[in-house]
């Protein structure tokens, strides 16, 4: 069976196609970037094969899709022979409010009720929609499968996700806390308790994706019970150009003092602020952050300082909730990659358990492995996500349910 799993952003797509038999291989990826800018372009590997750049218009998402399956259909590059060969479809979904507790194979109701709730993803669900709606069009009667982002936070406990404003705004417009990377949240865990020979469901783990979007999560016996993102993607840590937990107060401080109207001032918060405004603009990659922080850059340093005590404040906290440790996960971009990054956040935590051997975690980029010291009670691990295998699996799992 071939599984084409699809990423849709709001001027993006990432895509991976998969031959699923006895094992999961991949037959292509790419991304289109770009969409409906100038500039706009996709890119596709294949192994054993050079990687494929091509800048071209592409207007909208579904002149995207119709490149990306030209691309995996193409005689030069082939991949499939024709499009029929795609078995079925999975996507990733942003925002599936209190509606979605798990993935769903896509109809006409679970279209028509992500379009419901474009109001709490205004930049994610839309193009999520376009994307199933272009798939309907080019492989007609092809199953398609959604897989959520809130999905696995829909465990969360009453006093996790509910704040401090009148009740009637939850009961009128559902406004709480949702979470974000759940896919990637439990992925992580299991795989990490499989390589330990732990039973997921009986553990207390803290998960830290951390990349340009980052969330920490707390698990117990399976199950999100607290996570860092809240009502949008722009809560909690500090992210790339995201500020992450602010004084709701300043929003209206800065309207007065800089005469910025509230649409500027959300801009300034997500697009503006995190280590990018940190670091007075030096840089949102913590790569760059890491290197200058060694060189002894100030602007540097401040801001990779701050993140650090972001994450532990959350580590600490959720260690409290859980009522014990077992196991801490790195994953995401910087979470895998960046060895100066984990050390930063993991310092100073020997009171919870938690005992780095930093010899072993200097360097360590792209791979699962443990970097706790002997002696630390609580397990460390670096753990490399794949969201993509996790959809293409949640496909796999409901299209074979078709069948029975």
């Amino acid at each position: 069976m071939n599984i084409l799993v699809l990423n849709c952003g709001s001027s993006s797509i990432k895509y991976q196609l998969f031959r699923i038999e006895k094992s999961h291989e991949v037959l292509a990826k790419g991304q289109v970037d770009r969409i409906g800018n100038k500039g706009s372009n996709i890119k596709q590997k294949v192994d054993g094969k050079n990687a494929i750049e091509i800048e071209t218009e592409i207007a909208d998402h579904i002149a995207g899709i119709d490149l990306i399956l030209r691309l995996l259909t193409d005689d030069r590059h082939q991949v499939l022979i024709s499009y029929d060969e795609i078995d079925a479809v999975g996507h990733r979904l942003v925002h599936g409010g209190e509606t979605f507790t798990g993935s769903e194979i896509i109809s006409d109701e679970v279209k028509a009720k992500v379009t419901e709730l474009i109001d709490l993803a205004p930049l994610h669900n839309p193009a999520n929609i376009q994307g199933i709606e272009a798939m309907e069009r080019m492989l007609p009667g092809k199953p398609q499968v959604g897989v959520f982002d809130t999905a696995f936070h829909q465990t969360m406990p009453e006093k996790a996700y509910l704040y401090g404003i009148p009740y009637k705004f939850y009961k009128k417009y559902h406004i709480r806390r949702y979470g974000f990377h759940g896919t990637s949240h439990k992925f992580v865990a299991q795989k990490a308790c499989e390589q330990l020979g732990w039973d997921f469901n009986t553990k207390k783990i803290i998960t830290c994706h951390l990349g340009n979007g980052a969330s920490i999560t707390a698990i117990k016996n399976g199950k999100s019970v607290e996570t860092s993102m809240g009502f949008t993607p722009n809560y909690g840590l500090i992210m790339g150009t995201r500020s992450g937990v602010v004084d709701p107060g300043i929003i209206e401080y800065l309207m007065k003092k800089e005469n910025m109207p509230l649409h500027d001032v959300v801009t300034l918060l997500n697009k503006e602020s995190g280590m990018y405004g940190l670091s007075d603009g030096f840089s949102s990659d913590m790569r760059d952050l890491a290197d200058a922080m060694e060189d002894g850059n100030e602007d540097a340093t401040r801001a990779l300082k701050t993140y650090a005590h972001r994450v532990k404040h959350y580590i600490g906290a959720y260690a409290a909730e859980l009522n014990g440790l077992d196991l801490v996960v790195f994953t995401g971009g910087i979470g895998e990659n960046n060895w100066k990054v984990r050390e930063l956040c993991l310092t100073n935590l020997d009171f919870l358990g938690i005992t780095i051997d930093k010899e072993k975690n200097k360097g360590l980029r792209g791979c699962d492995t443990s970097i706790c010291a002997d002696c630390s009670k609580v397990e460390v691990m670096i753990i490399q996500t794949d969201e993509e295998l996790v959809i293409a699996n949640e496909t796999l799992e409901l299209i074979n349910g078709l069948k029975t």
